[in-house]
């Protein structure tokens, strides 16, 4: 069915719909464990550093998959592998909410985030496809509101299932949304045609080197830091393994007349623009998704649901922010729209990073709004930097290996914001306990405080308790510490790309985008 370049019918919109909800329904599996992970490790008798993997083994095979579904997309067409992605993504759902072991529930999880992962970029394609010209300003806000409030709203949302049912239904959510989006998309979409002709040219060398590339890239970011980096042999090991794949798979990729993932596309200067920015925009996207609820969490001792609460702020905002985007996308200069983006969420964790043991709601609620209301700005920007100029032929592959860069951003975030939390809250602690002394008069007033306090309850364990007690404190003060020193690297890398802006190129204006992207 051919695409009507000047409007877009009811058919094609509820398709279109549809396949948005499948892509909220895979970024927000990314976050929806974090809020519940310690409901998880009970029900699965798994250790802290265990349970992780439930988390990791879905971002490793999501991350494999991402770029690989341009070329998976030209073969079955655009149909087939969305409904393909979501009817696997809706089983697996089913099968990580039966798991009781471990081991079952990795497997699952990978599963699903490999199938799962095809419906991302998928829907990125597909908008510039289905809606050329001016009209894929809107869409590409929506889409971008989406991706971007998924992981934003996913422990706010798994905080409440879990408290309010259990865990299981974390996963058990996704199956009426995964069935009804497989029966629309496929009774109603159809903007293509397979080419079962490239399933023999099909670069079985090039999958297996992606996979380790990426696989082993994943796995050192998230696991570098429990393991310290490079004093750990499985660590280096697959850092070598992930840097010579990776070396042979650029190289192969380069080489290839059909490649697997089109890395040509980074000749395309915006293109390589785009991509820069989506992956500093992931940083902040996953980056401080993750560390507000570990500081409400193990600062504050906030249940899930508080902290998913908390976390519903940059949601909100970047919900109020998408009309007004869509409304300044037509008049201003994209250019400085990213780089009101960039100071907008720079701004807000720079002011988050100003956080005391006792913040709490709405001590945070102010920089999570800027940063949720600044992260509109800069996903609608960085859409139509990397995606605006391709041609129609290379979008579906070039969406790949954008998405991926956001993911990819998100994860070298994490570690970063690990290694660094890790080490500065050694350094703070250490510098608390010097001060600590019997010499403080402070200190000796704190203690004595402590001490009567606990006296009441068990007189001849007081002492004891009161100095567990004050390394408890000290502990605390230290994290937050951390936690700020952190917050203030992050608002730092945006403070840095801010100046990159003035060196773009004049994007044209999105109004004026004809049809040959």
């Amino acid at each position: 069915m051919p695409i009507d370049p000047t409007r877009t019918s009811f058919r094609e919109w509820a398709a279109f719909l549809s396949m948005v909800l499948g892509m909220f329904m895979a970024i927000l599996d990314i976050q929806i464990v974090s809020s519940s992970i310690s409901e998880i490790q009970a029900g699965l008798s798994a250790s802290a550093d265990e349970v992780a993997w439930v988390q990791t083994s879905y971002l490793i095979a999501e991350i494999v998959m991402i770029p690989l579904s341009g070329w998976l997309s030209r073969l079955l067409s655009t149909r087939i592998l969305f409904v393909a992605s979501a009817v696997g993504f809706t089983i697996f759902s089913v099968l990580c909410a039966s798991a009781t072991d471990l081991n079952t529930m990795i497997l699952f999880r990978a599963m699903q985030g490999f199938l799962g992962g095809a419906m991302i970029p998928t829907v990125f394609a597909t908008a510039w496809l289905m809606f050329p010209g001016g009209r894929s300003a809107k869409v590409s806000v929506f889409i971008g509101l989406i991706a971007t409030m998924a992981p934003t709203i996913g422990p706010t949302l798994g905080g409440w299932l879990t408290q309010t049912f259990s865990w299981h239904m974390l996963f058990l959510i996704n199956v009426p949304f995964g069935i009804v989006v497989a029966i629309n998309v496929w009774n109603l979409l159809d903007i293509d045609r397979p080419d079962f002709s490239l399933l023999g040219k099909f670069d079985y060398v090039g999958l297996i080197l992606m996979a380790s590339f990426l696989g082993s890239l994943e796995f050192v970011l998230e696991d570098g830091n429990k393991h310290d980096w490079f004093e750990d042999d499985k660590i280096v090991a697959f850092t070598l393994l992930s840097f010579g794949a990776g070396v042979a798979f650029i190289w192969r990729m380069l080489s290839q007349p059909d490649p697997l993932v089109d890395l040509r596309s980074f000749g395309n200067a915006n293109f390589s623009a785009g991509c820069l920015f989506s992956l500093v925009m992931g940083t902040a996207l996953y980056g401080g998704t993750y560390l507000v609820p570990v500081f409400l969490g193990r600062v504050r001792g906030f249940d899930s649901f508080q902290i998913g609460e908390a976390m519903f702020v940059t949601g909100l905002f970047q919900f109020i922010s998408a009309p007004i985007v869509a409304n300044l996308i037509r008049v201003m200069d994209l250019r400085r729209m990213l780089a009101i983006g960039l100071a907008l969420v720079g701004g807000g964790l720079w002011w988050l990073a100003h956080l005391t043991s006792q913040s709490g709601f709405w001590e945070i609620f102010g920089p999570q709004a800027m940063r949720g209301f600044g992260m509109m700005f800069i996903m609608l920007p960085t859409n139509q930097l990397a995606l605006g100029t391709m041609p129609r032929e290379k979008i579906k592959n070039a969406s790949g290996v954008y998405n991926l860069t956001r993911n990819l951003g998100g994860a070298l975030g994490l570690a970063v914001i690990n290694t660094v939390a890790s080490v500065r809250t050694d350094v703070h602690a250490l510098h608390l306990k010097e001060g600590l002394t019997w010499s403080r008069m402070a200190a000796e007033r704190g203690l004595a405080t402590i001490t009567h306090g606990l006296t009441a309850a068990k007189e001849n364990a007081a002492p004891l308790a009161a100095l567990r007690k004050l390394a408890q404190m000290v502990q605390q003060q230290a994290l937050t510490l951390a936690y700020n020193d952190t917050l203030l690297l992050m608002a730092l890398l945006f403070a840095l790309a801010l100046p990159f802006t003035l060196l773009l190129a004049k994007p044209a204006p999105m109004a004026q985008t004809g049809d040959g992207h």
